[in-house]
């Protein structure tokens, strides 16, 4: 038997599921139209203001800086256990040590810029200092 045809009936076994469980579910359900069902939250809530909400850009800046440098954490851990398998072997100290060396430099020098531009400080909202202004 070719293995095309198993995967092929996985497939299609994986796609009648989920589409004839819909199905059914339209057709068991009982349909109450409201005019709370087509608003804008659907938890029975009033809404108020718009659904566009500014949120601050310097949330993304910190969690992307905290990805780069737990990727790099993940990239140096294996390289310390190599490390201690070159010196036991006799490879040159330089040969294992510039090229962490030269990671970690573009990683400083990145960190640098980003700490330069303001991309790790954390700056206040309009709405937060107009509050403790008030205050």
């Amino acid at each position: 038997m070719n293995p095309w045809v198993a995967i092929g009936a996985l497939a299609l076994v994986g796609i009648a599921i989920p589409l004839s469980m819909m199905a059914i579910s339209s057709l068991l359900r009982p349909s109450v139209p409201e005019q709370g069902k087509s608003a804008t939250y659907e938890s029975g809530e009033v809404p108020t203001g718009t659904t566009r909400i500014r949120f601050n850009i310097q949330y993304y800046m910190v969690a992307l800086l905290f990805v780069i440098f737990d990727i790099e954490t993940v990239l140096i851990f294996p390289w310390t256990v190599i490390y201690r398998n070159a010196i036991e072997s006799g490879v040159d100290l330089a040969t294992i040590l510039v090229p962490m060396l030269v990671f970690i430099a573009v990683l400083v020098v990145g960190l640098a810029w980003a700490w330069r531009n303001g991309a790790v400080r954390w700056v206040r909202s309009p709405r937060g200092t107009q509050r403790s202004a008030e205050q």
